[in-house]
């Protein structure tokens, strides 16, 4: 019998400049995974991520191995990213390798958790905002990920423009009470 067993000795790291918790990073490596296996340019070897002080994600990391270090195979990689979309400012590294990757940009917005009256708490729904915006985004953009932290809930967006993601759902956030005294910022 025939082994298939590969060996994927050109280690690289993805370090994408996206503020995926593990479970959403694991999503992302869920799908990667069969595509570099059937085509049998390397594996998923693990992933990290990296926390500011706040407690907020950073970035993260996924771990590949690649059959080798050729630029046809870097190539083929760099395809595969860009089909599923990664934000801007995100890297490949690896032993003497540096090089950008992804299209995508990021808009997070941060859900003031302790100014607002308290009715404004026990009435609105955070569900009910990523609904809203995602709906409202459309094509433009969708909620990837999110962080509760001591004072704010954060919600990740990513697409192909800030500006048009931040434009589709203005008029909601100056309306819903839940999303009053806000901040929008660019995170890629």
């Amino acid at each position: 019998m025939e082994s298939t067993e590969h060996t994927y000795s050109f280690h690289i790291t993805l370090q994408l400049n996206a503020r995926f918790r593990p479970l959403d990073r694991g999503d992302l490596e869920d799908a990667l995974a069969p595509v570099l296996e059937r085509l049998e340019l390397g594996e998923i070897n693990g992933g990290g991520t990296m926390l500011m002080p706040s407690g907020e994600v950073k970035y993260c990391d996924i771990e590949i191995g690649l059959k080798d270090g050729s630029p046809e195979s870097l190539e083929r990689l760099k395809d595969i990213i860009r089909h599923f979309g990664v934000p801007k400012g995100s890297r490949l590294l690896g032993d003497g390798l540096d090089q950008p990757v992804g299209e995508q940009e990021g808009l997070a917005i941060y859900l003031n958790g302790r100014e607002l009256p308290d009715q404004v708490y026990a009435d609105c729904d955070v569900n009910y905002v990523i609904e809203q915006m995602n709906a409202l985004m459309g094509e433009a953009g969708f909620m990837y990920s999110y962080w509760q932290g001591p004072e704010d809930t954060a919600l990740y967006f990513y697409g192909k423009s800030f500006q048009e993601m931040k434009q589709a759902v203005a008029g909601f956030v100056a309306e819903y009470p839940l999303c009053q005294k806000c901040r929008i910022e660019q995170i890629a």
